[in-house]
């Protein structure tokens, strides 16, 4: 496995690019957030995922592009957790008064610690100290990735706390698999039947609704085709289930090319985001800026702001209790 320099933070943090292979299957993966920067597969001629060659880009705007975000991923209302009786008062980092991606202590901003690496896998490790991001708990991250046959990604997720905290972890790529400027005209299907509203298109919270997709644009069991926007604003959790289970696929995501994305996870909730911020001013993986609606994101995870809405799958995770998140990407081409 290659192990080079990607970087130097502005904090003066050394940033390192490790290069994962097996088969056909090649992924880039950076210290800095835990960051799949680069996806290649044989046989096509261009990236899979939104990454840039640019170590500015990853403390701008690209931050969460291929991240693996949390303590809390998502947003949570009104800054503040309640665990056992007890109000914990988050940083007002979205809007000046909700959190959003754990606030200053979230993984995007972090260079991850390299515990063990090979040819095909890297585990990386991540601590924070209890009262980090304002939450409780000493607590440890770990993920671990690996490129299995045929063409897989699978990546684990481990978490510690020696105190009650909530945790919500998610992988934040960007998927494009066609060589087009944008996802336009690629089938997105997912096996949900119900998601979570949100109040608006500005602060993005959840109402607390638990719906039925039948009828509306949240509903991709039978496969549907991305349009750009056209539809409005897509960044919404749909309910693939109300606990974690067992791995098993689904969503699925196929380009034009007939090249074919199978994800599957244990997690009970995929947020769904149609990517209309990528117009940014950074170099990109195939040497080109990236236009709105790019690439499409899709995040495997509990449902979003979990502690303000009781009748959510719980997040809170107790000491000495597992938690694991395992989610796979495949590949296959016609």
């Amino acid at each position: 496995m290659a192990d080079t320099v990607f970087g130097t933070t502005a904090a003066g943090e050394t940033v390192h690019r490790l290069m994962l292979g097996s088969g056909e299957l090649s992924v880039a993966l950076l210290t800095h957030g835990a960051v799949m920067q680069d996806v290649r597969l044989a046989g096509v001629p261009h990236s899979l995922t939104v990454g840039s060659p640019e170590m500015a880009a990853y403390e701008d705007k690209m931050a969460s592009c291929g991240a693996l975000m949390g303590p809390v991923v998502n947003r949570i209302t009104d800054a503040t957790v309640e665990i056992d009786g007890q109000t914990y008062e988050l940083e007002k980092n979205f809007l000046g008064k909700h959190t959003i991606h754990g606030g200053a202590a979230a993984f995007h901003h972090r260079v991850w610690e390299i515990v063990d690496q090979g040819p095909d896998h890297a585990e990386l490790r991540l601590t924070l100290a209890d009262g980090e991001g304002g939450l409780p708990g000493n607590r440890a991250f770990t993920a671990l990735f690996e490129i299995r046959p045929p063409s897989t990604i699978r990546m684990t997720l481990r978490t510690e706390t020696d105190a009650p905290t909530p945790v919500n972890l998610a992988n934040h790529s960007y998927w494009r698999l066609d060589d087009a400027p944008t996802v336009k005209g690629h089938v997105l299907q997912v096996a949900a039947d119900r998601y979570t509203p949100r109040n608006d298109d500005t602060e993005l919270l959840p109402t607390g609704e638990i719906a039925d997709v039948t009828g509306t644009r949240f509903d991709f069991r039978q496969g549907r085709e991305l349009v750009d926007g056209a539809e409005g604003l897509i960044d919404n959790n749909l309910c693939l289930g109300d606990r974690r289970v067992p791995l098993r696929p689904v969503a699925w995501l196929t380009g034009q090319s007939g090249l074919r994305m199978e994800m599957a996870t244990t997690e009970p909730g995929l947020q769904v985001f149609d990517g209309h911020i990528l117009g940014l001013p950074f170099m990109g993986n195939d040497g080109a800026e990236y236009v709105p609606y790019a690439a499409v994101a899709l995040e495997a995870q509990f449902w979003p702001d979990a502690p303000t809405h009781p009748n959510f799958p719980d997040i809170t995770l107790r000491p000495g209790e597992d938690w694991e998140q395992i989610t796979e990407w495949r590949f296959l081409k016609e």
